[in-house]
């Protein structure tokens, strides 16, 4: 009788793991670009806003001054008659 010989040759099987190609790295960035930018137009708004106070706060203080002024000028003329 013959006999079927089989032979089976060891094999290696070899896993090549591929890189993103950066994709995730390019939507980190786009991410990070976009809250600096929110950061410094908040920011610049913030500055804006603290501005525009002082000069109300500025024009508020002058025309006090400017009423003293006039009520002193006022008590001096009715004292004088």
């Amino acid at each position: 009788m013959n006999e079927d010989r089989v032979t089976q040759t060891p094999h290696t099987t070899v896993i090549e793991r591929r890189g993103g190609g950066g994709g995730g790295l390019l939507v980190g960035l786009a991410v990070l670009i976009v809250v600096v930018v929110a950061a410094y137009f908040l920011l610049v708004r913030n500055d804006s806003e603290v501005a525009k106070n002082n000069a109300i706060t500025s024009a508020a203080k002058s025309v006090e001054h400017t009423a003293d002024k006039a009520g002193a000028v006022i008590d001096g003329a009715s004292d004088a008659k």
